[in-house]
């Protein structure tokens, strides 16, 4: 199973690609979409969207998973990264993607085993779980990759509980 994780937002979405065989995780690739500033908000969305479409188009992932959103006091950012998510879940929708969505919490309970873990501990288990030299940077990208592991995760469980 072809899983991306992405980790959105206006300056840097992150994404994450890995292969799943049966309890083992294997990173295929990862990386980081970046827009400038000084582009108006429509032309990063659009950006951002065919960035994703060839990503999606090159390595042919079954399932998007997105990290969604966490509070934030700065009401302009929220509105913003939102609409970074909604054109991210909206590219992967359309390359026929199943895609899932799942909050921080969620993420650090199924790579770190606890809800609460700090980030480094998190991206110490994306580097170890995926067996890689070093964390990837920047952060946004480990994040991106820690979301495919946790729809990794989530779909054993999920395929777990359709049996029963």
């Amino acid at each position: 199973m072809r899983i991306i994780g992405i980790d959105p937002g206006i300056a840097i979405t992150g994404y994450g690609i890995i292969d799943k065989h049966g309890n083992s995780y294997k990173s295929v690739c990862y990386g980081k979409i970046t827009t400038e500033p000084q582009q108006s908000l429509s032309e990063r969305l659009v950006y951002i969207y065919n960035s994703l479409m060839d990503i999606f188009d090159e390595y042919r992932p079954g399932y998007a998973a997105v990290e969604e959103l966490f509070f934030n006091k700065n009401a302009k950012t929220v509105m913003v990264i939102g609409q970074a998510r909604g054109v991210a879940i909206l590219a992967a929708a359309n390359a026929g993607l199943e895609v899932r969505e799942y909050t921080p919490l969620q993420v650090k309970q199924a790579v770190a085993g606890y809800g609460r873990a700090e980030k480094k501990q998190v991206q110490k288990m994306v580097k170890l779980l995926l067996n890689l030299e070093q964390i990837p940077r920047p952060d946004d990208v480990a994040d991106a990759l820690a979301v495919a592991l946790c729809q990794g995760s989530s779909y054993r469980m999920q395929n777990l509980l359709d049996r029963s």
